[in-house]
C-alpha cells in the first residue's frame, strides 16, 4: 500500500482570549511525501517536531487543516480510522488489563460487522497466526500484568496485525522498554515488517532506532521536513546543520571556522584545502570517525584522555574553536601507540567534514584538492 501525503498541514489554534490569546501552532507544515509500498519509514525528530501528529493524521485520529492523504489512489482524508484499514500501536501499549492475551488480540475482530464479521473459529485462527508472528503464542492465557514490557508490546503489535491492516503505524513503540529490550524488540519489528510486507510508519525520537530498521527516514523539526532519504545517505550527506547534529552517536563535533584564500581554518590552523568556496565564516562539522591520528597532522588539539572501546578508542580532546565541550575522535586502537604529552594531532577525512552557513545552517558543498 503506497501512502501519499499531499501538502499536509495541521494547525492547532492558540489558547486564551483577547490579548492573552497565543499564536496558532503549526504542528505539521506543508508535508509532501510518498511512502513506497511495503517499506518501513521512520519519522524522526525531537519532541514537538510534528512526527506523532503526522502519524495521527495518517491514522485518522486527527483531521488535517489542509492537504490530502492517499492510500494508493484512494483519497482517505475524509474517512474515519475504522474505514482506513490501519493498525495502530501506541507508546503505552493500551492493553485491557482484565482480558488475557488472546482476548486482547481478538478484541478488534469482535467489532467487525456485516460481511466482515468472522466466526469464532476464524477469529481463533487469526489470533493464533498473529501471536505466532510475534512469538507470544505460548502466552495466550496470561493477563497483561503477568507479562514483561517487551511481551506487552508484542501483544499490542499482534492486536494491530490481526486485522490484516493495509498500513501499520507505530507511535514511539519502544520508549517504555529498557535498553536491551529496545534492541531486541526493534529487531522483531523489522523482522515482522519484512515478513508481512505491510507498509509501516514508525515514529521515534531515537536516531539509532530509526537508522537501524528503516528503509527511509524523514527528519523533522518544528513541523517542517528537513530531509528525506535512506538512513546512511542522510548520515553521510546531511542537508543542514540540524540534521547533522541530530544524527550520529557520538554526535558530530562542531567548530567555528572560516574559509580564507582556499583553505579551511580552525583557529589559526589550515586543516583542509578547498575549491570554489568564497571566503566566509562557517560552522564546521566533523564526524567522530573523520579523524586520522598523525604526528604531523594539520589539526592540533589539547588531549584530555583516551577512552578504550574495545577495537576502537575514543580520543577526548578540546580546542578553542570547538562548539562542543569536548571533541570525540574515534580511531583504531592499533593507531594509538604514540599518544603522549598534552596535545594530539590529526589529519581530517574530507568526506567526513561538513561546512554550514553560519546564518542559515544550510550545507555548503565543497571539493578538495
Amino acid at each position: 500500500m503506497k501512502i501519499v501525503l499531499s501538502h499536509l498541514t495541521k494547525t492547532f489554534p492558540g489558547r486564551g482570549r483577547g490579548n492573552r490569546k497565543k499564536e496558532d501552532v503549526i504542528a505539521v507544515n506543508d508535508f509532501n511525501f510518498e511512502i513506497p509500498d511495503g517499506k518501513l519509514v521512520g519519522l524522526l525528530g525531537p519532541s514537538g517536531c510534528g512526527k506523532s501528529t503526522t502519524l495521527h493524521l495518517i491514522c485518522g485520529l486527527q483531521n488535517p487543516t489542509e492537504g490530502q492523504i492517499f492510500f494508493d489512489e484512494e483519497d482517505v482524508t475524509p474517512l474515519t480510522p475504522q474505514k482506513r484499514g490501519v493498525g495502530m500501536v501506541f507508546q503505552n501499549y493500551a492493553l485491557y488489563p482484565h482480558l488475557n492475551v488472546e482476548q486482547n488480540i481478538r478484541f478488534p475482530l469482535e467489532n467487525l460487522k456485516g460481511s466482515d464479521k468472522l466466526s469464532r473459529e476464524e477469529m481463533h485462527a487469526r489470533v493464533t497466526e498473529a501471536a505466532g508472528l510475534v512469538q507470544i503464542d505460548n502466552l495466550l492465557d496470561r493477563k497483561p500484568s503477568e507479562l514483561s514490557g517487551g511481551q506487552q508490546q508484542r501483544v499490542a503489535i499482534a492486536r494491530a496485525l490481526v486485522k490484516l491492516p493495509r498500513v501499520l503505524l507505530l507511535d514511539e513503540p519502544l520508549s517504555n522498554l529498557d535498553a536491551r529490550l529496545r534492541l531486541q524488540t526493534r529487531e522483531e519489528i523489522r523482522r515482522i515488517q519484512q515478513k508481512t510486507a505491510i507498509t509501516t510508519v514508525f515514529v521515534t525520537h531515537d536516531q539509532d532506532e530509526a537508522m537501524s530498521i528503516s528503509d527511509l527516514i524523514v527528519v523533522m523539526k518544528d513541523g517542517l521536513v528537513q530531509q528525506i532519504g535512506k538512513p546512511q545517505e542522510v548520515y553521510d550527506n546531511p542537508a543542514n546543520l540540524f540534521v547533522a547534529k541530530f544524527l550520529g552517536t557520538p554526535p558530530i563535533n562542531l567548530f567555528k571556522g572560516r574559509v580564507e584564500k582556499g583553505s579551511l581554518f580552525l583557529g589559526e590552523e589550515a586543516v583542509l584545502k578547498l575549491k570554489q568556496v568564497p571566503d566566509q565564516p562557517v560552522h564546521v562539522g566533523i564526524r567522530p570517525e573523520g579523524f586520522i591520528l598523525a604526528e604531523n597532522g594539520s589539526f592540533t588539539c589539547r588531549l584530555s584522555r583516551p577512552e578504550v572501546m574495545g577495537r576502537d578508542v575514543s580520543i577526548v580532546s578540546t580546542h578553542p574553536a570547538s562548539l562542543n565541550p569536548v571533541i570525540r575522535s574515534i580511531v583504531d586502537a592499533e593507531s594509538c601507540g604514540h599518544l603522549s604529552g598534552d596535545t594530539v594531532r590529526f589529519m581530517l577525512k574530507p568526506q567526513k567534514v561538513f561546512l554550514f552557513d553560519q546564518a542559515t545552517g544550510q550545507r555548503i558543498s565543497f571539493e578538495t584538492d
